[in-house]
């Protein structure tokens, strides 16, 4: 027992000694601490550090009556480095982050362009299988469509209404030259272009281009922006790792950090109530980020569920080709009638030499494959934002902690040791400790804040912007991301369930839940379905529409073979 008090009293001594020492009893007997650590920190050339303690009169900051192993040409090489360890830090402390954020955002876009691939290879397919005859003529109009659909998702501006409508407007002189009148020749590019225009008044296609433009405006637009909020995200933390430091927060982290040094203390750290205040100093424009950002992550979260469903990217895309062929069935059952129309509005066929190849679309090989991956495709996304949201929401607090974590983590000494007040090496810190924020800091002891940083304002602006396109609130028409379902030929089959999670894009009243099952529609491009079984339709009167096509024969589209290859493993990954 007599042991340990004893143990006590030589520790409260060395304590106290340490502290004498630091408040000026006498200053240390030479630099070569000093010398050294300025040295391995590369901070300058070694020879404009002294060797002895001498008179720092000349001192800015590192102020002392007592002699210093510091110079102004030190002082200012100090206080670079100040600055540039605070830098480290930050980036070091948002580092994960920043990584979940981007990594995830390629893999978004990766697998959004991989959904496009497969959607445009299903339209193909269809007019390979059941509609070889336009099938050539139909190439251009398809690939033009899945690239508007490409430009709008990755943020291009372009109206999700154009270009569907633009879609329907250049397939229409293709159906009626091989479906509603064909011929022994083609019709005049002149009579295609009459046709073209006229589609919208001909109506053709029945209803089925408006539901394209509604299932592809509320399917393609919550996507959109969901990347769109994920590359802002990035935006943010790359904004806030780069601050630049006010003149008086740069002197602040100059005296916490290597003004110890001039002393002799090299091995001091801060007490945690002065880092806190200067680092809450320095970071108070980034502790106003942080409300918005708890708004941008909750706000994310609330978008991926409802990107979960009927109007589901995967889902819309990946039955767009059912549509298409709801339009054209559509336009056959009416063909005598829509004749007449035609006539009407742009005379009769004129014709020239045929020019229409066969079908040139190869889709066989690796097709099961492909049909597969496009199945699993809804569940993959689903999960994979299951998974992103729930690693972000731990983040969800980041700005608002971040200067706690500075100091709790790196820069500050550790509870109950002699630590640096700005001016000596004492047992605690007996400043008042101010709160985050920039109200907050007119009571700071250690740093002068001055008004707001305009590059943080700018990035909480745009963190407001995406807010709200993430709320659905900059879009009428799709306010709130109503998911209701107005039926369609994707084939979306409900079941009732009790069983439902929040990420499920459930919803309900009273005391029942709803849980939406999705389906790939069986109209799936297929070899052993589209090449040798008939296509019966049902008619308005009863009667049944053979639309058989002759099949395709050749192998798979050799592109579409590798990007499959390339992005399952990948999926595999995650």
């Amino acid at each position: 027992m007599g042991g340990k008090s004893l143990r006590l009293g030589f520790l409260t001594l060395a304590v106290l000694l340490l502290a004498a020492a630091s408040e000026g009893a006498e200053p240390p007997p030479s630099c070569e601490a000093v010398r050294k650590v300025f040295q391995l920190r590369r901070l300058g050339p070694l020879g404009g550090v002294p060797e002895f303690p001498r008179a720092g009169v000349d001192l800015q900051v590192c102020t002392s009556k007592n002699p210093t192993c510091c110079t102004k040409k030190m002082e200012e090489r100090y206080q670079t480095a100040a600055k540039q360890d605070i830098q480290q830090v930050l980036q070091t402390s948002s580092a994960t982050l920043k990584f979940l954020i981007s990594h995830n955002a390629a893999a978004f876009q990766e697998m959004f362009e991989m959904l496009i691939r497969l959607a445009e290879n299903y339209t193909s397919t269809l007019f390979c299988n059941a509609y070889r005859s336009m099938a050539a003529e139909a190439t251009v109009p398809v690939q033009e469509f899945f690239t508007d659909v490409g430009l709008f998702l990755f943020g291009t501006d372009v109206s999700t209404e154009e270009f569907v409508n633009r879609f329907f407007d250049t397939l229409f002189p293709v159906v009626y030259n091989h479906v509603l009148n064909p011929g022994p020749t083609d019709i005049s590019l002149e009579y295609g272009e009459c046709l073209r225009v006229a589609r919208r008044d001909i109506r053709p296609f029945g209803n089925v281009p408006e539901k394209a433009i509604g299932q592809m405006g509320r399917a393609l637009l919550p996507s959109r922006t969901f990347l769109q909020a994920l590359n802002l995200g990035i935006e943010v933390i790359n904004t806030t790792d780069h601050l630049h430091f006010s003149k008086d927060c740069s002197r602040a982290l100059l005296r916490m950090q290597y003004c110890p040094h001039c002393q002799g203390l090299t091995l001091s750290k801060p007490c945690m109530g002065y880092c806190l205040n200067i680092i809450r100093g320095c970071l108070a424009d980034v502790a106003e980020v942080d409300l918005h950002w708890r708004g941008y992550v909750q706000s994310l979260e609330e978008l991926s569920r409802a990107m979960s469903g009927a109007y589901s990217i995967e889902h819309v895309l990946l039955n767009f080709h059912s549509l298409v062929n709801d339009a054209l069935v559509q336009a056959r059952i009416n063909g005598p009638e829509l004749s007449e129309q035609v006539n009407k509005m742009c005379g009769p066929p004129v014709r020239k030499p045929k020019e229409s190849p066969g079908c040139s679309f190869d889709q066989n090989k690796d097709n099961q494959g492909l049909k597969m991956f496009s199945r699993d495709s809804e569940e993959t996304l689903t999960n994979r934002r299951k998974d992103f949201i729930s690693h972000l929401r731990h983040y969800r607090a980041f700005y608002g902690g971040l200067a706690d974590q500075l100091c709790g983590n790196e820069l500050a000494a550790a509870d109950g040791l002699p630590c640096w007040n700005g001016e000596g090496v004492v047992r605690s810190y007996t400043h008042r400790v101010v709160g985050s924020g920039i109200k907050a800091q007119s009571a700071n002891p250690e740093v002068k804040v001055k008004g707001t940083d305009p590059v943080i304002s700018k990035i909480i602006d745009k963190l407001k912007h995406v807010i709200q396109l993430l709320q659905g609130k900059s879009f009428p028409k799709y306010d709130k991301w109503d998911l209701q379902q107005t039926g369609s030929g994707g084939g979306v089959d409900e079941q009732i369930s009790g069983d439902c999670d929040d990420e499920d894009g459930c919803g309900g009243s009273g005391s029942g839940e709803f849980k939406r099952v999705l389906k790939i529609t069986d109209w799936m491009p297929d070899k052993t379905k589209l090449s040798d079984v008939k296509q019966i339709h049902q008619t308005n009167d009863g009667s049944t529409l053979d639309t058989t096509g002759a099949g395709c024969t050749a192998m798979a589209d050799y592109m579409t073979f590798m990007l499959i290859s390339l992005v399952i493993p990948f999926l595999s990954l995650w």
